[in-house]
């Protein structure tokens, strides 16, 4: 919080990244309203699915060009005009003539190229953080920013609803286009005020490797730090753990309305969420420093084992449970992802960092969607009772292996410390 309160330039590159994603999930959440009311909706539904999935594993890619890029805030601005310009060709299409779903096909290919400009956008984001913060209150100032965020958005979705009754699709389009350009004027504002003020913020080395020479200086980067990349990977199933819960609660709840649902199926699902995101926020925001001296392994190690009593609390069918445990779990793993984002900033050169960034957001991008596709087919094909219980043994297997890792980096610690008292 004080690296935010204290640094005008952190705090007002934060605010540009607030509008741009308040300014996305408004629109999302119209184009989604509209495609739900077409005739084959679900078709629909799926290609917008497909065309917000699909940047997020561009992400690797859209990290290694930031890191070939100079000027971070030229670009970082100039992706927020082309946004701006994309958005409001769709504010203009929504009032043309153009049939239902000629309209939906046009929009989801705009909303693909945007969204994978965002990716790129994205990966100038780390590093230009690094420059404005410095390594060392980079955890601290992405975890506030990072709950703050969330706080937005879960406002956005609510304010998106209401917006949906007063305001027009085309309407909404401008919006969302008018918060990337405002968006834009931030990040330039940053860049122009600190070099007229002669403070070069932007380091000026760019990474000149070619892309899988790149990926292997990444890798071998991570590999050095004892644990990360298993730490990494634990994280990673532990997001896909996460993601595979909400669908199969939902399922549960739905077996069980008499006995689960607060009020209506609807409500209990919503309840459900907020607290979700309650307890990432507060994790977030406020759990780096009241956390500060336990580490990144133990934190694991209570994440995993708050992942297995929240899947227990789903299969026991226990409403007031999954709400107490979801909450605590998402709070503790939000701290668990901010440590390892500081860890990652400290360990890997500047100048592959977003690279870096990219490639693990792409391992911890490819676990949710494939956990929970594999165990939403169990659910589907034999009961949902087996898909929960194969889930509890894979956090099983998670948390063992968090342990040893755990144990592991406590034996080299020791060591080290052996070798410093010599």
């Amino acid at each position: 919080m004080n690296v935010f309160l204290k640094n005008a330039n952190y705090r007002r590159f934060s605010f540009a990244s607030f509008l741009s994603s308040a300014g996305d999930i408004l629109f999302y959440l119209a184009f989604m309203t509209y495609a739900s009311k077409l005739q084959n909706y679900s078709l629909a539904l799926s290609l917008i699915a497909i065309s917000e999935s699909i940047p997020r594993l561009l992400e690797i890619f859209g990290g290694y060009l930031a890191d070939r890029t100079k000027n971070k805030f030229r670009n970082i601005f100039l992706c927020s005009v082309i946004r701006f310009a994309l958005y409001s060709i769709v504010g203009i299409l929504f009032v043309t003539n153009i049939s239902q779903w000629g309209l939906v096909i046009v929009i989801v290919v705009i909303n693909f190229f945007s969204d994978t400009t965002g990716s790129y956008s994205g990966g100038l984001v780390a590093p230009l953080i690094v420059d404005l913060v410095g390594k060392e209150e980079y955890g601290e100032a992405e975890g506030f920013t990072n709950g703050i965020g969330q706080v937005i958005n879960m406002t956005a979705q609510f304010a998106g609803s209401a917006l949906l009754l007063v305001m027009s699709y085309s309407s909404l389009a401008f919006l969302n286009a008018a918060t990337f350009l405002l968006a834009g004027i931030l990040y330039a504002s940053v860049g122009l005020k600190n070099k007229k003020g002669g403070q070069v913020l932007e380091t000026k080395e760019v990474n000149d490797q070619k892309f899988f020479a790149t990926m292997k200086s990444s890798f071998v980067q991570v590999r050095k730090q004892n644990g990360l990349l298993t730490t990494v990977l634990i994280i990673a199933l532990l997001n896909g753990s996460l993601s595979a819960i909400e669908p199969l609660t939902t399922i549960v709840l739905a077996a069980h309305r008499s006995t689960m649902v607060i009020g209506t199926y609807s409500f209990t699902l919503a309840l459900i969420s907020t607290i979700t995101g309650i307890g990432f926020v507060l994790g977030t925001m406020f759990g780096p420093q009241l956390l500060k001296k336990v580490s990144i392994f133990t934190l694991a190690i209570i994440s995993n084992a708050l992942s297995i009593v929240t899947t227990i609390s789903v299969l026991l069918a226990n409403t007031y449970l999954i709400l107490g445990f979801f909450f605590f779990l998402a709070a503790v793993a939000g701290v668990a992802s901010i440590k390892l984002q500081q860890w990652l900033v400290n360990a890997v050169d500047h100048k592959i960092l977003a690279s870096t960034v990219g490639l693990l957001s792409t391992i911890l991008s490819v676990a949710s969607p494939l956990m929970t596709s594999v165990l939403t087919t169990i659910s589907g094909g034999i009961n949902v009772n087996v898909a929960l219980i194969v889930l509890i043994i894979v956090e099983g297997v998670t948390l063992g292996v968090a342990v040893m890792v755990a144990l592991k980096q406590k034996q080299l610690n020791k060591a080290d410390e052996n070798v410093v008292a010599a």
